[in-house]
């Protein structure tokens, strides 16, 4: 096995020391020079059967289209900038491509697949905050995903798109509203705070605002029929059922089930592992990727293309 990563920015660097922790030596390139393609870098990379795209989102469709002939190839999130690239990405007939939607496999998600287990019943409503001061730091104005060109939806594609996704990777979406996308900070061109709203299929609303211009906070509040789930930065709880009464027979605040205490950075860094750990078995195994983790990649990337 032969690695190739392509970019060196803080993804990049985070998927270094995964790779560096499981003792796999990879080539980095660093493209950036105007003629990559032709670069002595990218031709090295060519050599490599397995390919981290880990560049600004602009670039992974001119990436995918040099290079997915025969190898696989783990790529950031989302996939494509334009429904045109999309739709040509959904002709390229790879099942070794990977989209890395990590947050599949972080806390939260592992408690949305055990929703069952817990006896939460029918998820009715959902209002997800994540906010930090990404925008605030000085060296943002130079950072490309603060340049409307490279990164057209700001923190909507960057952030938001996480959670879209694993809404829509538990619970099927039938309509997204336009988002209300703006700049707070005045700090470049693109969109440093996004608020969209969902449907499900089930008639659930589901609300997302994340902002690059705040103080870090995490809320996620999940609202079942029968149970809540709520985490509050650092700490997640679970209550329920719904009947939960007192001698009187007035309604009580279900009772606390479960309570998760978790580091959000260590909690990022942990399903991020073990998404690029989920790839390599596959690479290992010379397996491909079965089609709902692809339809479900392509159906979030849709969602945040498309017009209302």
């Amino acid at each position: 096995m032969k690695v190739g990563l392509i970019g060196n920015g803080v993804q990049s660097k985070r998927i270094q020391k995964i790779l560096t922790k499981k003792d796999i030596r990879y080539f980095l390139y660093k493209p950036d020079r105007p003629n990559y393609f032709n670069s002595y870098e990218f031709r090295e990379i060519k050599k490599c059967n397995v390919i981290f795209i880990l560049s600004p989102n602009k670039t992974h469709y001119d990436y995918i289209k040099k290079l997915k002939k025969n190898r696989y190839i783990f790529c950031e999130k989302p996939p494509v900038n334009s429904l045109k690239e999309l739709n040509n990405l959904k002709k390229i007939n790879n099942k070794r491509i990977y989209y890395n939607y990590n947050f599949r496999f972080s806390t939260i998600s592992e408690i949305l697949e055990k929703k069952n287990k817990y006896k939460l019943g029918k998820l009715i409503y959902a209002n997800i905050v994540i906010a930090q001061g990404l925008a605030l730091k000085n060296n943002y104005k130079k950072n490309w995903r603060s340049d409307l060109k490279k990164c057209p939806k700001g923190v909507y594609e960057l952030v938001s798109v996480h959670y879209l996704d694993l809404i829509n990777f538990y619970f099927d979406i039938k309509v997204i509203k336009k988002p209300k996308l703006i700049n707070h900070s005045g700090v470049g061109d693109s969109f440093d705070t996004s608020s969209v709203e969902l449907i499900l299929k089930n008639n659930a609303s589901i609300n997302i605002f994340s902002t690059y211009n705040s103080p870090l906070s995490v809320r996620l509040f999940f609202l079942f029929d029968n149970g809540i789930v709520e985490q509050h930065d650092n700490k997640i709880t679970i209550n329920g059922p719904a009947m939960n009464l007192d001698k009187k027979g007035f309604f009580k605040i279900p009772k606390l089930l479960k309570i998760f205490k978790i580091n959000e950075k260590a909690d990022h860094e942990y399903s991020l592992e073990k998404s690029v750990t989920f790839f390599l078995n596959y690479v290992k195994n010379n397996k491909i990727f079965n089609k709902k983790l692809l339809k479900k990649s392509f159906e979030s990337n849709f969602f945040i293309l498309k017009k209302e």
